[in-house]
């Protein structure tokens, strides 16, 4: 609820009910004074008055434990004033320049400035191949270009084992920068006591909010950003480890095939549930170096869990909001070859990294399905598994989202049968 505190009736700015005209007489004596009023015409709305640029602007006076008139809220009616008259002689004396600053921006000529970027060379090299130390002995009389070339040419050639340049938006967050800054966008200062600009809360680039408007969807989330595995956003993680498909996904797939596949009610039983909350926080804890094999987990069902769980606890499902509908839509066809072209074209609103970790994952769920005599678990029952975990009704009514069920079992049951023609 809005209300008048008390600070502000005892203020010696308050001047209680008088009119705009009153208010503008008493600040015309000088330039940036500014007092309260209660509104004349709405008793009990209170309105703050400034006097700028020979001008009395009057703005209504908010509280709900800060003050504000607008989205950034302060501590102290000083501070509010301080900071607005900052904003309005800035937008005033330069509102040409502010308008200009998106037009040529810095960050298309030097990009990220808040990254460390790696040498040119290592980033066109095959995963897996490292540099050495020193300079690349020349074995073959080549000189350093035609050595280039050919890394390039085999870099080309293994393009499968690279990792994808997945597309990300940046994740802006109003923030209040303490002492001096710029904007990592087109180079200008950013002004204002708080809340002065907004920060990536992945990878930490610092802009003016309307320039994090034409900011590209290049975003690198950087670990220092990203504390956690669980409960992150997928094409963070990925992003943030410089992977294909999150840590999670390939290393209790491995584990499963390593030693699970023949399981009796794999992924339908489930395991000790203290056991499973370890394994993630083993996972957000020392990431890709958790430990998950039999000697620290012997019961293969913790495993198959843990990775449920990862798939659940994702803050956009592995099968999105937005994606959801057309999934459904899809699973009500019922002529088998329309329902699988409907399917490919449905697959194609996921974002890259989230269709390269469904891929994984159904041809994963195929080889179980070749174990079925032993494990029980052919692809209908994946699918009742599989369903709810992957696919998550975006705020749809109980009733609805029940109804749904059956669709999201067929959905993942078609894309198991068919992951080889889908993919």
């Amino acid at each position: 609820p809005l209300f008048c505190p008390p600070c502000w009736l005892s203020c010696s700015r308050f001047h209680g009910m008088i009119s705009r005209e009153e208010a503008d007489q008493l600040l015309s004596q000088a330039e940036g004074s500014y007092l309260i009023r209660e509104s004349q015409r709405q008793p009990g709305t209170y309105t703050l008055a400034l006097r700028f640029g020979n001008q009395t602007r009057n703005f209504r006076l908010y509280y709900d434990g800060k003050h504000f008139v607008g989205e950034k809220r302060f501590e102290s009616i000083h501070d509010l004033v301080t900071d607005g008259f900052i904003t309005l002689y800035i937008e005033t004396k330069a509102a040409e320049y502010i308008a200009k600053m998106t037009i040529n921006p810095i960050y298309e000529r030097v990009g990220y400035t808040t990254l460390n970027q790696e040498p040119t060379l290592r980033k066109i090299l095959p995963l897996g191949q490292e540099m050495s130390d020193g300079p690349v002995p020349a074995k073959d009389g080549r000189n350093a270009e035609e050595r280039l070339t050919s890394l390039v040419r085999r870099a080309t050639l293994r393009e499968s084992d690279m990792v994808p340049k997945y597309e990300k938006v940046h994740n802006f967050k109003v923030h209040t920068f303490r002492g001096p800054h710029w904007c990592e966008y087109c180079a200008n200062f950013m002004w204002g006591l708080i809340a002065q600009g907004v920060k990536c809360a992945d990878c930490g680039l610092n802009v003016h909010k309307q320039c994090s408007k034409v900011v590209p969807n290049d975003c690198q989330p950087d670990l220092r950003h990203v504390k956690k595995v669980y409960s992150c956003d997928l094409t963070t993680l990925v992003k943030a480890h410089n992977a294909k498909r999150p840590m999670v996904v390939d290393m209790c797939i491995q584990e499963i095939e390593a030693r699970g596949l023949q399981s009796e009610g794999l992924y339908r039983i489930s395991g000790f549930s203290e056991l499973i909350e370890d394994v993630k926080l083993a996972f957000d804890r020392d990431g890709e170096k958790a430990d998950i094999s039999s000697n620290a987990y012997e019961d293969i069902n913790i495993i198959t869990g843990a990775l449920k769980l990862y798939f659940r606890e994702l803050p956009i499902p592995l099968i999105t909001y937005d994606a959801y509908p057309r999934f459904i839509e899809t699973a009500k066809i019922t002529d088998p070859e329309k329902r699988l072209e409907s399917l490919h074209e449905a697959l194609k609103l996921l974002p890259p990294a989230h269709i390269e970790t469904l891929r994984y994952l159904m041809a994963h769920l195929k080889r179980v399905t070749d174990y079925e005599k032993e494990n029980l678990m052919p692809s209908e029952n994946l699918g009742i598994v599989f369903g709810p975990t992957l696919m998550r009704a975006p705020e749809l009514d109980a009733m609805t989202a029940l109804n749904d069920i059956r669709y999201q079992r067929l959905v993942v049951e078609t894309l198991i049968t068919n992951e080889d023609v889908l993919f």
